[in-house]
């Protein structure tokens, strides 16, 4: 059996840490997100959001449109944030009603307050190896693996789903801990091929129970980011119950990967609130 890789514990331990540096801040964090419609899933998300902010002392703000809104008046709430010296971090709760751009209005956050690491200049910036804001599920999963000394060097790491939110980061992090990265995909033709080679499998294909037990060797990490709904209930892409038979470590869901990527938005916004507050 497996270790079964705790979420809460290590975004508990997470909190901590920002909360005791908060104490030490002059001026009060803060992060606004933007909400456009309505999406129950976003309502849930980003009431974890708030609740964990609140709890380490963030001042969490939320600004709701209604599906409809002129895409302008949204950019120029976000431009009125942008010029706010008391918001340090600003996100837009994703997936945006289908007729908004949403290229276009993550790109007019300013890049020292994109918390969620997605504007063309921080992803730009990071894979040219500067000093750049990342998505925060890639973070949490390297977070995981290191919380369990899990060493990457060397290995073969195999990343299902190319994602700007986890796989694309996911694997140039991975490359600078100089692991062997493949990246699978939809069009992958053989999928299990690849992960049957995977000392470290992560899946983020957002397809539930995708992988099964046959498509991982014996002994491998794998860490799954996938939540869906399935029956009232949510699941991974993994087949949890058989694939934690033969894998090392793994992360269930929910309580894997999610509560550690709320954590990792909490040093997101710190990272944002020191870059402007050592100038």
């Amino acid at each position: 059996m497996s270790v079964i890789i705790d979420g809460k514990e290590i975004s508990a331990k997470i909190q901590e840490e920002v909360k005791a540096e908060i104490k030490s801040c002059m001026i009060r964090p803060s992060v606004a997100v933007i909400q456009v419609g309505d999406n129950a899933a976003s309502d849930t998300y980003i009431a974890n959001k708030e609740k964990v902010c609140s709890a380490v002392g963030i001042y969490f703000r939320l600004y709701k449109f209604e599906d409809g809104t002129p895409e302008l008046s949204i950019i120029n709430k976000i431009k009125e944030l942008n010029n706010d010296e008391y918001v340090n971090g600003i996100m837009i709760q994703l997936p945006l009603p289908e007729q908004y751009n949403e290229k276009r209005l993550l790109n007019t956050i300013s890049n020292g307050k994109d918390v969620d690491g997605l504007t063309d200049i921080n992803v730009g910036r990071f894979i040219n190896g500067k000093k750049s804001l990342i998505p925060c599920t890639a973070l949490a999963v390297m977070r995981i693996l290191e919380e369990h000394n899990i060493e990457l060097e060397g290995k073969n790491v195999v990343i299902v789903g190319r994602s700007k939110l986890v796989g694309h980061p996911l694997a140039n992090l991975m490359l600078n801990k100089n692991a062997t990265v493949t990246v699978c995909h939809h069009h992958t033709a053989d999928l299990a091929l690849h992960t049957k080679l995977a000392d470290v499998l992560v899946v983020a294909a957002g397809s539930p129970g995708l992988i099964k037990a046959d498509m991982v060797k014996d002994d491998a990490v794998v860490i799954d980011v996938g939540i869906n709904r399935v029956d009232s209930k949510l699941v991974g892409d993994v087949d949890f119950d058989a694939v934690s038979k033969k894998a090392s470590y793994i992360t269930p869901v929910p309580g894997g990967v999610g509560p550690v990527t709320v954590a990792m938005l909490l040093q997101n916004i710190l990272v944002c609130y020191n870059a402007k507050n050592s100038k």
